[in-house]
């Protein structure tokens, strides 16, 4: 059982809001003193998953289990789906339009750091479906 549960709706297409998931997830753990390292990471790792799904997905949910030992972060789109995951891990390749580029955004850099900022990651994509990705970033993390 989770000491706390949370869920947030991901708005679709709309950069000035992503990012509010995450803050908020942010706020509520340094409330609840949990370790800065940790939370650094846990809202690095979900921010950069909220703005993959208002780029591709058109929004999606979060949801966050705060544990006294660990985070855990899931997170799902009914977006296109990823069509070849082992290429979107690599750094730099990116399949964001140029007007998202343009904004700053698409680099090509949100799965891999996602996955450098936690401790698990598992990801569910079918093409024409939608996404499932989990992250676990744990309290004392042997990573950093």
């Amino acid at each position: 059982m989770s000491m706390l549960k949370l869920h947030y709706v991901v708005p679709g297409d709309d950069f000035t809001r992503a990012g509010e998931a995450s803050g908020d997830v942010k706020h509520k753990l340094k409330k609840l003193g949990y370790n800065p390292t940790a939370i650094r990471r846990v809202a690095i790792a979900m921010y950069e998953g909220e703005i993959n799904m208002v780029i591709h997905a058109g929004g999606g949910e979060a949801t966050v289990e705060v544990n006294p030992d660990r985070v855990e972060i899931y997170l799902e789109d009914k977006g296109p789906g990823i069509a070849d995951v082992s290429k979107a891990m690599q750094e730099g390749w990116s399949t964001a339009p140029d007007n998202v580029r343009s904004l700053g955004f698409g680099a090509g850099m949100g799965l891999p750091n996602m996955k450098k900022y936690s401790d698990e990651m598992t990801i569910d994509s079918v093409v024409g479906e939608g996404t499932k990705l989990k992250m676990v970033v744990y309290a004392q993390s042997p990573k950093f």
